[in-house]
């Protein structure tokens, strides 16, 4: 239990119709009481002048008390509901510091949130996620996880380790009661519908972290073969500068867009090509590095003038690193169908930036080049570290069944088991160490 009481402001920094101080903590209900001369009903919006030390009034708006535990902390919450300025907002902010409250650090109430137990460590990192979606997918996914959708998965699954293992170690501990666990079926049973859980809840948190993380696409290939007129179309504005003179673009020009919910952060890099130029040899070397950390890498080539002895040439020239699909655009002047060839040694898609002709293809191709599949209703948000504590869990379990079956060694299934169990506790929170919450909650807003 916390004996502090924080605050910080709530809205987005800069001028608006209101701005939201919040206060969180132990002496939440004296500081109201300063501020405003009186303490109002709980979950009551009371209309009262905010006053300084001197009783002159700071601002004038609603105050809302929340009592402990009934509130987003656990704690006595109060929430100054005033006018949107700066300064406004910092002369009452300094007034609630005077009064006792320290600034909060950043995602500190969510934080306490958790360790109060009104959130799971999943549902406190979607409340972040919530904040920061970049799509309507993304933001319902985001608000199923707040809800406790990821987070009852994750029990369900914990629950069906904890159930296996109290009956292995039972006959472990207990070989009077002539408990056969070897030669029963009920093992390799529940041990088949564990890893179909883990198979199911490993495909639905890759998605998830798809909406999260999004996908990187970096569009490479020679000067004046179309990239900057492809980010354009996808974009469906003008981002980059389109020019018929080589090297145009010099730089890496970034461009966040959405297939179905899909984040992409798409990036047009310079022309490959030997420069003299000082300043677009640079930007061929930040492209080659882009390419390196890139999910998929689009060469783009113009498929009016690109031979088969050019297109090896280029191909050999791109730097090892992420998949790579080859773009064939301006086929509106090379009068060719759009189409997409998938085969064993590579993937091709004919496109026109100009006319948009085959644009459908090169997107559909990129979900699938992911295996991203449209959001469902019951799509939750993860995150990296999640799919990294199933992984790390369903491998437990695999090496589990493989002592069992090779050496007969219930009591290392039983180990692995609760090795899963520990893995998957990270997620919501159960077994967490205090330098990943952290971590963790050092990505929140200062006012969350």
């Amino acid at each position: 239990m916390t004996t502090d009481t924080i605050t910080a402001i709530a809205t987005p920094p800069g001028r608006g119709g209101i701005g939201v101080i919040r206060i969180s903590g132990p002496q939440s209900p004296a500081i109201a009481e300063s501020i405003a001369g009186k303490l109002p009903e709980p979950r009551t919006a009371f209309l009262t002048a905010f006053v300084d030390d001197q009783q002159d009034a700071i601002d004038e708006g609603i105050m809302i008390y929340f009592a402990a535990p009934n509130s987003f902390t656990g704690e006595a919450v109060v929430e100054l509901q005033g006018h949107g300025g700066p300064v406004v907002q910092d002369m009452l902010l300094q007034r609630v510091v005077e009064l006792g409250a320290r600034l909060a650090r950043p995602g500190e109430f969510s934080e306490r949130a958790f360790l109060n137990g009104k959130l799971d460590l999943a549902q406190a990192e979607a409340v972040a996620d919530l904040i920061e979606s970049g799509s309507a997918q993304a933001a319902r996914s985001a608000l199923h996880s707040l809800q406790g959708a990821f987070s009852k998965e994750i029990h369900t699954l914990v629950e069906m380790l904890t159930r296996l293992r109290m009956y292995v170690e039972a006959a472990i501990d207990f070989p009077e009661e002539e408990i056969d666990f070897l030669a029963d079926a009920r093992v390799s049973q529940e041990l088949a519908q564990i890893e179909k859980q883990f198979d199911q809840l490993l495909a639905a948190t890759r998605q998830g972290c798809l909406l999260h993380d999004g996908m990187t696409v970096v569009l490479a290939g020679k000067p004046n073969a179309g990239k900057s007129s492809l980010l354009n179309a996808l974009a469906g504005q003008e981002s980059a500068i389109v020019s018929d003179i080589p090297g145009t673009t010099r730089d890496i020009i970034r461009e966040h867009i959405q297939i179905d919910g899909l984040p992409i952060h798409v990036l047009d890099t310079a022309g490959l090509r030997d420069s003299g130029d000082a300043i677009e040899t640079e930007g061929v070397r930040r492209a080659k590095e882009a390419m390196d950390k890139a999910d998929r890498v689009l060469l783009i080539v113009d498929d009016t003038e690109t031979t088969e002895d050019d297109l090896e040439k280029m191909i050999a020239e791109l730097p090892c690193g992420g998949p790579r699909t080859i773009v064939r655009n301006k086929i509106d002047l090379s009068n060719k169908e759009p189409n997409y060839i998938d085969t064993r040694c590579y993937k091709e898609v004919a496109v026109s930036a100009k006319t948009g002709a085959g644009l459908d293809d090169l997107r559909k191709h990129l979900k699938d080049c992911m295996g991203y599949q449209s959001a469902g209703e019951g799509t939750f948000m993860a995150r990296r570290r999640h799919l990294d504590a199933i992984e790390r869990a369903m491998a437990h379990v695999v090496e589990g069944k493989k002592q069992l079956e090779s050496s007969k060694a219930g009591e290392l299934l039983a180990e692995e088991l609760r090795l899963a169990q520990n893995d998957l506790g990270e997620i919501t929170g159960e077994f967490t160490s205090d330098d990943l919450l952290g971590k963790i909650f050092s990505t929140f807003c200062i006012g969350k």
